[in-house]
């Protein structure tokens, strides 16, 4: 018991109470070790709690979109250049400026087959949810890419922080490699969701075409008895004064052609970009990664209306988001 009151945890009016306590010395020392014992296990609790969280595990997902898909979205993840789950400052979502990479020294070189990506941030001063980090240094995030038959893609990432000064490689906490996943998962829904649009319009038209190609059904004729001649055979009427006829007889409307039909379709779903382009993003927000600029006049197919975004199918099959007000009707 001869070490000091700061290891103890015991203050020095509780000191003084333990010297002028009644009791005998064995139970006041019996006490003391009972207080010391627990405040050592609730030590060892808590470093168990900070213990419990896991680093470098990274993430490990079977997507059910066939590889070609997954490769795409994760291209356009890659070159969004944010690495979200982490920040530098607590007032930032996100760390900025980041590029894509063909590959970096933060990883082992990849031998397991598959599609490689890499998004890289040089200069990260002190990046969250890396075990241990200080200093400033390199923050990469890996993604590889593996068909798991035509249907599905096995999606591995995972992201380190090393330091410049010391090269000591800091493993994540899972939180970059869950955030950088569900902005994929976004992504591969909105196309997706896009296709389902795309398929329902189509077959709407056909739908649509089909009914107009169909000959107009002819008026039945009333059937007359070989008795009873036919009503241009009949007598004419007794009175000499010939029935009224309707003042305004307005001549029958003309049925729509086909090429009409079409063309009115056309227009209720087609638009052109207005002056001076516009981008096609990849979500239907203004952070969203550009996929490609399309310029003035370029035609694209609407599959999904919002009241601000649109999304929309170019001629070459390239799904995106385009702002409402930058689209204007076929003339």
């Amino acid at each position: 018991m001869g070490g000091s009151g700061s290891r103890m945890h015991l203050h020095s009016g509780e000191l003084r109470a333990f010297k002028a306590s009644p009791l005998p010395g064995w139970i006041r020392m019996g006490k003391c070790a009972l207080a010391l014992a627990l405040a050592l296990a609730a030590v060892h609790v808590d470093a168990k709690e900070k213990d419990g969280v896991q680093y470098g595990m990274g993430l490990i997902v079977n997507v059910p979109f066939p590889e070609s898909d997954v490769a795409q979205v994760v291209q356009q993840v890659v070159q969004n250049g944010m690495i979200r789950g982490t920040k530098e400052y607590n007032k930032d979502e996100y760390i900025s400026g980041a590029a894509e990479a063909s590959s970096t020294r933060a990883f082992p070189e990849w031998t397991e087959g598959g599609k490689v990506f890499y998004k890289v941030r040089l200069k990260a001063l002190d990046p969250r949810n890396f075990k241990d980090s200080s200093d400033v240094g390199t923050l990469a995030v890996r993604y590889v890419v593996q068909p798991q038959g035509d249907k599905n893609t096995v999606l591995r990432i995972n992201a380190v922080f090393v330091e410049e000064f010391r090269h000591v490689t800091h493993p994540s906490n899972g939180s970059v490699e869950s955030a950088e996943y569900k902005d994929i998962h976004d992504q591969l829904d909105t196309i997706d969701a896009m296709r389902v649009q795309t398929a329902e319009a189509q077959r709407e038209k056909q739908e649509r075409a089909a009914k107009a190609q169909k000959p107009m059904a002819l008026e039945e004729v009333p059937a007359y008895s070989t008795s009873q001649p036919p009503p241009s055979a009949a007598a004419p009427p007794e009175s000499p004064i010939a029935a009224p006829q309707p003042a305004n007889t307005s001549a029958p409307s003309t049925p729509q052609t086909l090429e009409e039909h079409v063309r009115d379709l056309r227009r209720q779903v087609q638009r052109l970009v207005k002056t001076p382009g516009a981008p096609l993003k990849s979500a239907p927000f203004h952070t969203a990664s550009t996929l490609q600029s399309l310029p003035t006049g370029t035609e694209v197919l609407i599959v999904i209306s919002t009241p601000y975004w649109v999304g929309v199918e170019t001629h070459d099959g390239q799904h995106g988001w385009i702002l409402r007000d930058q689209l204007e009707l076929v003339p």
